[in-house]
C-alpha cells in the first residue's frame, strides 16, 4: 500500500510532467519571447517557487550579457534589459562552464560584488542559473530568483534542466525568427528603395510624362550601358545636365565620377588647361602642376557643356583624346592615358558651323555618334503642371512656406506662355512667385504672365508669328525691364532664366540692339 509521502512524490512527478508538456506547448505556439515566457511563467509556477524569471544571452559582437527580467512582481521592473560584462555576473560563469549555479543565500555570491550592488534592494535570497545550449550555440543562462533562502537545490536539477533545454530550443527559434523578420523588412525597405530609384533617382528632377520626353528616357536608358559618346542637344534650359546625369548614373561607371565642365564659362586661354590640366611653369601664373578634367573622370564620365564653343585650335586635342583616350598636359611631354565616357552638350546647330568653317566636322561625326535631341517646353505642355506643382513645393519647403494651390487662371496663363528659357526659365518664375507669395495660394507677377495672358486675338497673331520673332520680343521686353543690364541677379540673363553667355548669343543671332 503507498504512503501518503510516496504518492505525494508521484503527483508531484505527474505535475512536473505536464508542466514540460506546456513548456512543449507554449513553445510551438508562440514565437516572440514576452508572449512565450509569460505563458511558460504561469505553467512553471505550478511546480517550481521564483519570484522572478530571467533570461540572460549572451551578445557575441560586444562579448557581454544581456539580462531581460521576463517575469515578475513590483517593485522590479518587467522587461528590462541590463548589459553586463560575462565576469561581473554569475550569469557569465554559468555560460562559459555550462553547468548550473545555485545559491541558497547572498554569502555564496561575494565573487561578483557588482552582482550584489545592482540586486540588494531587491530582497532575494536563492537562485537558479541554467545553461541555456542548444546543438549549435551556448545562448546563455535561464535565472529563476525567489526571496526566499535555500528555494532550490540539486534534486530540482534534473527538472529544471529538462526545462531549461525546451526554452533554449525556443530561445533559439525566436530569435532566428526576430532575425528572418529584420531582414523581411530590410529588404522590403530595399525593394521599396530601388524601385523608387528606377522611377525617379536615375533621372534626377526630370519631370514629367509627356511623350518626346519618354522617348528621350527611352533613349538614355538605350545608350547608357555602353560606353558610346553621347551628344545631346537642345535649346537652352531644357536640362541637358539632368540627361547627361541620368546617362552617368544609369551605366557601369555609376560608382565612378561624373565630371563637368562648361566650355561657355572658361576662358579661351585657360579652356586646354581645365581639360586637359598643365605642368608647372607652362604659363605665366602656372606655379604648380594641375590635372584636367579628363584626369579627374578616368574611368567615369564627363560632361562637357556647350561644346560649341571650344575653339578650333583647341578641337583638334579633343578629337585626339576622344579616340585614342591619351593626351599630354599642357607644357608637357608625357602621354597620359585615361579611359573616360564623353557626354557632351550643345543649344547651337553644330552642322551650321561646320558650314561656317567654325567646326570641325571629324569631331563633331566623333561625338554625334548617339544624339539625343531634348524637346523645348513648348512642346511639352501638357508637363507644365506638373513642373509647376513640382518647383513650386520645392521651393516652398526650403524657404519654410505652406503653398497649397495654384489658381486655375494663374496655371492656365503659364501652359499658354511658349517659355523660350525653358524649364530653367520656368524654374525661376516659380521660385519669384513662391518668394511673393503672401499665403497659401500661388502669386505670379503680372509681367511673369503678360506674354501668356494676352488676349485670343494677339494670342493667334504670337501663334501666327515665328519663333524667333517670339523670342526676340520676349528678350527684348526683359532687357527694357532691366535696364539693358545682362548679368547680376537682377538681370536680364537670371531674369529669363539662362546664361549670362548664352543671353549674349542670342542677342547677337537674333540682331538686337539697344536703342541710343
Amino acid at each position: 500500500m503507498a504512503t501518503a509521502e510516496s504518492e505525494g512524490q508521484v503527483t508531484a512527478s505527474e505535475d512536473r510532467y505536464r508542466a514540460l508538456l506546456a513548456v512543449s506547448g507554449a513553445i510551438v505556439a508562440h514565437r516572440d519571447l514576452p508572449a512565450l515566457f509569460h505563458e511558460l511563467a504561469g505553467q512553471l509556477l505550478q511546480v517550481v517557487h521564483f519570484d522572478a524569471l530571467s533570461l540572460v544571452l549572451h551578445d557575441a559582437a560586444t562579448d557581454t550579457m544581456r539580462l531581460y527580467v521576463l517575469e515578475t512582481p513590483a517593485p522590479i521592473a518587467a522587461n528590462l534589459a541590463i548589459v553586463l560584462r560575462p565576469e561581473d555576473d554569475p550569469a557569465g560563469l554559468v555560460w562559459r562552464t555550462q553547468e548550473p549555479l545555485v545559491t541558497s543565500n547572498l554569502e555564496e555570491l561575494k565573487r561578483w560584488p557588482r552582482f550584489l550592488e545592482r540586486v540588494h534592494e531587491y530582497g532575494v535570497q536563492s537562485y537558479c542559473w541554467l545553461p541555456l545550449t542548444t546543438a549549435r550555440r551556448r545562448l546563455g543562462a535561464l535565472v529563476f530568483t525567489s526571496k526566499q533562502a535555500g528555494t532550490y537545490d540539486r534534486s530540482d536539477m534534473r527538472f529544471l534542466q529538462l526545462v531549461a533545454t525546451q526554452v533554449a530550443v525556443a530561445v533559439e527559434n525566436a530569435l532566428a525568427f526576430e532575425e528572418i523578420e529584420e531582414l523581411k523588412e530590410k529588404l522590403t525597405m530595399e525593394k521599396a528603395y530601388l524601385e523608387e530609384e528606377v522611377r525617379t533617382e536615375h533621372f534626377g528632377d526630370i519631370i514629367g510624362e509627356n511623350a518626346a520626353l519618354r522617348t528621350v528616357l527611352k533613349q538614355v536608358e538605350t545608350v547608357a550601358v555602353t560606353d558610346s559618346t553621347v551628344l545631346i542637344g537642345g535649346e537652352t534650359g531644357t536640362g541637358k545636365e539632368l540627361i547627361a546625369r541620368a546617362v552617368h548614373d544609369l551605366s557601369g561607371r555609376k560608382n565612378r565620377t561624373f565630371v563637368k565642365l562648361n566650355c561657355a564659362a572658361i576662358p579661351t586661354g585657360l579652356l586646354e588647361s581645365e581639360l586637359f590640366g598643365h605642368e608647372k611653369g607652362a604659363f605665366t601664373g602656372a606655379i604648380n602642376q594641375r590635372i584636367g578634367r579628363f584626369e579627374l573622370a578616368d574611368q567615369g564620365t564627363l560632361f562637357l557643356d556647350e561644346v560649341g564653343d571650344i575653339p578650333l585650335d583647341l578641337q583638334s586635342k579633343l578629337l585626339r583624346v576622344l579616340q585614342e583616350q591619351e593626351f599630354e598636359r599642357l607644357g608637357g611631354t608625357k602621354t597620359i592615358s585615361v579611359d573616360v565616357r564623353v557626354v557632351a552638350a550643345t543649344n547651337r546647330d553644330l552642322a551650321e558651323m561646320i558650314s561656317q568653317g567654325r567646326f570641325r566636322s571629324d569631331l563633331y561625326y566623333r561625338l554625334n555618334i548617339f544624339p539625343i535631341l531634348l524637346p523645348p517646353l513648348r512642346e511639352r505642355a501638357d508637363d507644365i503642371p506638373r513642373l509647376v506643382r513640382h518647383f513650386t513645393q520645392a521651393y516652398a519647403r526650403r524657404m519654410g512656406r505652406r503653398i497649397e494651390r495654384v489658381p486655375s487662371s494663374v496655371m492656365d496663363a503659364l501652359v499658354r506662355y511658349p517659355w523660350p528659357g525653358n524649364v530653367r526659365e520656368l524654374q525661376n518664375v516659380v521660385e519669384r512667385a513662391v518668394i511673393l507669395s503672401k499665403g497659401p495660394t500661388l502669386e505670379v507677377p503680372a509681367t511673369d504672365l503678360q506674354l501668356a495672358s494676352a488676349s485670343p486675338t494677339t494670342r493667334t497673331a504670337v501663334a501666327s508669328v515665328t519663333l524667333a520673332d517670339a523670342e526676340r520680343e520676349h528678350i527684348l521686353r526683359a532687357l527694357q525691364e532691366t535696364n539693358w543690364v545682362l548679368g547680376g541677379p537682377k538681370g536680364a540673363a537670371a531674369r529669363l532664366g539662362m546664361k549670362r553667355s548664352t543671353l549674349h548669343e542670342k542677342i547677337k543671332r537674333l540682331g538686337i540692339s539697344r536703342p541710343e
